[in-house]
């Protein structure tokens, strides 16, 4: 197994007085650097859509759930690697057949064992198509995932789907309370560093016999435990779990507070109500800078943002109007006038730190109004009427997203307007729905260390965050390839072909790659990133 996927190894962990920290949690590792334990770290947040490893595919949400669950791995802090964390082992002499052994002590907050049918039932309850949970699509590989699907015969028609043919994957085996086997549909070299995903985190018998309940109270098994239920729209809190076996968090409790728009969080953060923000308002940046100085945490992201097609509506379906938008746009004007500069304009889908990623695969992003203008005119000219770009609310995005209606508008003469009124889970869920009535603001930060995560989940056929519903044979073709390629160089030649393929295609338009920015208050003594998961709030220590 090759743990280390990125490019660099970047140093992601920042003091005030300028010490090392390495990433916190799951394991017996010494101290991780900094303070002493305890207190109550206070971060800000915003409403998750779900607090259900195989349901929740969001940023708010998995920040939450990386302090309450542990899965197989974990992604190191500072130089992005695989490192077992609940697991001891995970073999395989074909890449198709893998053998995981577990630690032996581990536990759910309510006393479960956490064993191999923890993983077995939480990963068959993720596949299941009835319970229609939105990380199904990373079960994917596992032999058996079709019969436990069943397509439903005329979309959202009147017709319902039939039952599938069964209810657990024939790829997972037990072989014991601390071992077990799963069998892909064909061999995947990356299979190990996926499984750090929360989507594979395992799940506790009490929560899969009453799910809503452990929605809104979650049972985990990791470090943090949920002190009270989840209050809607106002806060969540942890507690440092007495039933964790790994390496204790730094804080006694985590408060996640959360607020309808980022310019509160900061408002917030400046009357000294929080001790943490892991993203700022792209308008203030300047000040924190200038206010924080030292406590204001910068490095290179991996987070894309990107302006999605909606290739199930007739205007998007020629890739002449896809391209001719895409080149419309200055992204590096939009960049300096809304970002100060820092964000880096997007030329291809995959994040420049990782290996693999090369420079310019996007010929249709850099700016060429007169190749807009003729290819809008070859495709027939614009029928849709006035443009409407939609962006979830309270997060900054009207700004640029305004930028890139302007440019579009001045370029090709489409008139617009932005609708960025939907707080982010009814956003995704217009977006699940396939509601945008025009190009939609999406993000998208790395699952796991490993190239395919900006290609597979976006891109392939049905994948369950395809939110433009692009379909190209060919590229799923090569995905499938590369899964199964002998070697990792192999597999990044594939992957990159594939890319190549939505270059031209382009079912979405890249924007830019966003440079992490967080600030810490005087209170925190050693505040954590993790390049992959993001704020470790469980390794972050306070005075």
């Amino acid at each position: 197994m090759r743990g280390k996927f990125l490019k660099v190894a970047v140093a992601a962990t920042a003091t005030a007085m300028l010490a090392t920290a390495c990433g916190g949690g799951g394991d017996d590792s010494d101290d991780a650097g900094g303070g002493e334990a305890g207190g109550t770290l206070r971060v800000y947040a915003t409403e998750p859509a779900f607090l259900l490893p195989s349901n929740a595919n969001d940023e708010p949400s998995i920040y939450v759930i990386r302090q309450l669950y542990r899965g197989l791995v974990k992604y190191n802090a500072e130089t992005s690697e695989t490192e077992m964390d609940l697991a001891e082992s995970i073999e395989s002499d074909d890449k198709k057949l893998w053998t995981i052994k577990l630690k032996d002590g581990y536990t759910f907050d309510n006393g479960e064992p956490v064993n191999a049918d923890s993983f077995i039932r939480s990963w068959n309850y993720a596949a299941y198509g009835p319970n229609a949970q939105n990380n199904a699509y990373f079960m994917k590989r596992i032999a058996g995932v079709d019969d436990v699907t069943a397509k439903d015969p005329d979309g959202d028609g009147p017709e319902e789907a039939p039952a599938p043919k069964a209810e657990t994957m024939s790829g997972l085996k037990k072989v014991d309370d601390l071992t077990f086997t799963v069998e892909l549909k064909a061999p995947f070299t990356g299979f190990p560093t996926t499984v750090g995903y929360s989507g594979f985190f395992p799940m506790a018998q009490a929560c899969v016999d009453d799910i809503d309940a452990c929605n809104e109270t979650p049972i985990g098994n990791g470090p943090y435990k949920i002190d009270g239920e989840w209050e809607h729209e106002v806060e969540i809190n942890l507690a440092r779990s007495d039933t964790w076996k790994g390496e204790p968090g730094k804080p006694d409790a985590i408060n996640y507070r959360i607020f309808a728009d980022v310019d509160s969080g900061y408002a917030a953060f400046q009357a000294g109500e929080l001790d943490v923000m892991y993203t700022l308002p792209p308008a203030r940046f300047k000040d924190a800078k200038a206010n924080y100085g030292d406590r204001l945490f910068e490095q290179p992201g991996d987070s894309f943002n990107y302006v999605g097609m909606p290739m199930y509506n007739e205007n998007f379906q020629d890739k002449r109007i896809r391209q001719a938008f895409s080149l419309s746009i200055d992204r590096q004007s939009i960049v300096n006038a809304v970002f100060d500069g820092r964000y880096a304009p997007a030329t291809g889908f995959v994040a420049p730190i990782f290996e693999g990623a090369r420079e310019g695969v996007c010929t249709y992003c850099e700016k060429d109004l007169e190749k807009a203008k003729q290819l809008l005119a070859e495709a027939g000219g614009w029928k849709g009427g006035k443009l409407v770009l939609w962006a979830n609310a309270g997060s900054g995005h009207e700004d640029w997203l305004q930028a890139v209606g302007d440019q579009v508008k001045a370029a090709l003469g489409i008139d617009y307007e932005l609708k960025v009124n939907l707080q982010f889970p009814e956003y995704l869920e217009k977006a699940d729905n396939n509601q945008f009535t025009g190009p939609f603001r999406l993000g998208w930060g790395p699952d796991y260390p490993y190239l395919e995560t900006y290609l597979s989940p976006l891109y392939t056929t049905g994948a369950s965050s395809n939110n433009s519903t692009f379909s190209n044979t060919e590229f799923d073709n090569l995905i499938k390839q590369g899964d199964s390629a002998d070697t990792i160089d192999e597999a990044i030649t594939l992957y990159q072909q594939a890319e190549d393929i939505l270059a031209e295609e382009m079912p979405v338009v890249p924007m830019f790659w966003r440079k992490e920015a967080a600030i810490y208050s005087e209170n925190v003594d050693t505040f954590v990133w993790n390049q992959v998961a993001g704020a470790d709030y469980g390794a972050t220590s306070l005075k």
